[in-house]
């Protein structure tokens, strides 16, 4: 037996086929908010509705709303508006149409859902690009390179290591402090990757760290001193060690935070790691997880590597 609540349970029992448009959005964030959805996923979705409604005459009531108002609205939306409309963003605002209208017939205040034939527009972004497992070696070895040369500098193996290591962004590596790390005993060494905003603490994660990054840190340390964050310095200037390794290395792709990430978890996935550990060492939610773990099967795929299809798992994961 479940306890969670089902929407026909939350939906407000003043709502009525004749209800504006308005006064229900209101109560569909108050239901979003009592599911604990995330602040931005709220603020999106009635955003959109609002949209909605001021595109629909003001004195039109929800039972009256048909599959051919919202038809034309996704129009406007996309030609007649004015204002740019990214794909993406019509593809989530029709996601946003058919939830709210979803919930008003799940809660039997409309007996017909108008956007039920309402057809989604789905958004397939493009692969983000990786290091294969000889690149991340040449990387890694162009970095280890830097640590001996005269003077050693061993910033860039640091970071770089760091990087495949957690799958951390490049904001949160910024934003790192010295006391987030435990490297007493480089057996069991790991960093903490902290939120200041509570609205982001479920972003945050324990990520091990190897032996050899804590060797490393320790050079890095007596190096340059830091104080407080681990990198005392702007993103953009991380970006240019980053840059520094790609062009030593002689790479024909630029390595950026976004690759580093990406190719830390396709190994991964490579190597066998559960689906769930690997959500959590990226720090997103189940739904946004979907769509991740599909792109590293196609990625593992085109490197050649025989992925077990998961996609059962998939569909728990959008039934939760």
């Amino acid at each position: 037996m479940t306890n969670q609540t089902t929407e026909s349970q939350v939906t407000p029992a003043h709502l009525t086929e004749k209800t504006l448009l308005k006064p229900a959005i209101q109560a569909w964030k108050f239901f979003l908010n009592d599911q604990g959805r995330s602040p931005y996923t709220v603020k999106s979705f009635v955003a959109d509705l609002n949209l909605l409604d001021s595109y629909l005459p003001p004195d039109k009531t929800i039972g009256e709303i048909t599959l051919k108002d919202l038809e034309n609205f996704t129009d406007w939306l996309e030609n007649k508006r004015g204002v740019p409309c990214s794909p993406k963003s019509l593809s989530r605002r029709i996601t946003s149409v058919k939830s709210f209208f979803r919930w008003l017939q799940n809660g039997a205040v409309l007996l017909v859902n108008p956007s039920e034939k309402l057809v989604q527009r789905t958004v397939t972004s493009p692969l983000p690009d990786v290091l294969t497992q000889e690149e991340v070696k040449q990387a890694i070895n162009t970095a280890a390179a830097m640590r001996v040369i005269d003077p050693p500098d061993a910033r860039p193996y640091t970071l770089i290591k760091l990087l495949l290591e957690t799958a951390i962004k490049k904001g949160e590596c910024r934003d790192i402090s010295l006391n987030h790390l435990s490297v007493e005993d480089p057996q069991n060494a790991y960093v903490f990757i902290r939120y200041t905003n509570p609205r982001y603490r479920y972003k945050e994660r324990k990520i091990p760290l190897s032996e050899s990054w804590v060797e490393a840190f320790n050079e890095y340390v007596a190096q340059y001193e830091p104080e407080e964050r681990l990198f005392p310095w702007t993103a953009r200037r991380l970006e240019y060690i980053l840059e520094d390794i790609t062009e030593a290395g002689g790479f024909n792709k630029r390595i950026s935070f976004d690759m580093c990430r990406w190719t830390s978890v396709l190994s991964d996935l490579v190597e066998g790691k559960e689906p769930e550990k690997i959500r959590q060492k990226l720090g997103v939610s189940k739904i946004q997880f979907r769509e991740v773990r599909r792109k590293l099967r196609t990625l593992a795929k085109q490197q050649g590597f025989e992925i077990e299809d998961d996609s059962d798992t998939d569909s728990e994961t959008e039934n939760e």
